[in-house]
């Protein structure tokens, strides 16, 4: 942190505890900057600060702030105006509560700062406040004034260091007014189902994992250009095929291909929700057994809706062999038919 340059001298006021502190901003961006150029010469192309009174170029040291009133009219305010407002967080960091950190709405924060002990006396009570948010597990809600407009903070431990978070006023915080999409949409159980197997799928990270591909792919592409080389080309994406029409389709897909990146079975049956195959199994056991009890249920009825003399026994062969032996042969049959006529 010594190499970190402040950007505010104060102090923190703890009820009649005073902190002194030293300001400093807590990231920083690494974003590549770009300058307009001339396309036809490549000639820098800059803003010049000319007075609309005298039509002329006016250097920084002329150039001082007005507020612009409804009818036009430029009311100047210089720098000792605004120093003596009457304002007791000129230069203190006022704090006014302490609340549990999820009272703050999220939507609210804003640039981040470290508050380092300003000296040796500060060490004390820097390090007194620090412990005591540690142990009540709240954040201190704290006012600051800083270029120039009172701001609201917030004030919570970062490892051994007490860091504040700029926060939005709440009446800068627009309301989500005709932002959700329109009442009436239905979500089924097996769509939400699948969105929390593509959850688990993509699971955690490790966030100090991450970083900027496009900042990095730009860096190759700006070493290319300089060396003379060719610059990277992207792949080519693959094409969607339009609008997602079946959406369990694509959530499917979404977790047969988070599977896939993990190193996981991306197979077929990747993409099935185990909770869903339960319940298919399931399913498809109760209504086999209830097929089979049926098919049962039905042979036993047709069984015993069967007249008696259908329940004969089959006869052998040698059964069948005897009974034609002792059948009298049809010459005979023929004289008794003649006697009697």
């Amino acid at each position: 942190m010594s190499d970190v340059r402040s950007i505010w001298n104060g102090a923190i006021s703890f009820g009649l505890v005073s902190i002194p502190i030293k300001l400093m901003n807590a990231t920083e961006n690494h974003s590549i900057s770009f300058r307009q150029i001339h396309t036809e010469d490549g000639g820098r192309i800059r803003y010049r600060k000319v007075c609309e009174a005298e039509d002329r170029e006016v250097t920084s040291s002329e150039i001082g702030k007005a507020y612009e009133d409804a009818d036009g009219t430029m009311i100047p305010i210089t720098d000792e105006d605004l120093a003596s407002l009457p304002l007791p967080t000129a230069r203190t960091i006022e704090i006014v509560a302490f609340v549990p950190a999820d009272r703050i709405d999220p939507l609210q924060m804003d640039t981040a700062y470290y508050l380092s002990a300003n000296g040796v006396p500060a060490a004390k009570p820097y390090t007194l406040l620090r412990e005591a948010l540690k142990r009540s597990q709240k954040v201190a809600i704290a006012k600051f004034a800083l270029r120039g407009r009172e701001r609201l903070g917030m004030l919570r431990v970062v490892d051994d260091v007490i860091a504040m978070h700029g926060l939005l006023w709440p009446d800068e915080i627009r309301a989500p007014e005709d932002v959700a999409p329109d009442a009436g949409v239905t979500v089924r159980d097996k769509e939400l189902d699948l969105a929390d197997a593509l959850m688990d799928t993509l699971g955690e990270v490790d966030l100090a994992e991450l970083h900027d591909d496009y900042r990095e792919a730009v860096e190759e592409l700006i070493a290319a250009k300089a060396s003379g080389e060719a610059a990277p080309s992207a792949p080519s994406a693959e094409k969607s095929g339009g609008k997602v029409i079946d959406l369990m389709s694509a959530l499917e897909n979404s977790v047969r291909q988070a599977r896939g990146a993990r190193g996981e079975d991306a197979g077929s049956d990747g993409a099935q929700v185990k909770p869903l195959r339960k319940r298919a199994a399931k399913k498809t056991a109760a209504s086999a057994a209830k097929k089979t009890a049926a098919s049962a249920a039905k042979k036993t009825a047709a069984s015993a809706a069967k007249p008696a003399s259908t329940k004969k026994k089959t006869p052998t062969k040698a059964e069948a062999s005897k009974k034609s032996s002792d059948t009298p042969p049809p010459k005979k049959t023929s004289r008794r038919k003649t006697a009697s006529a």
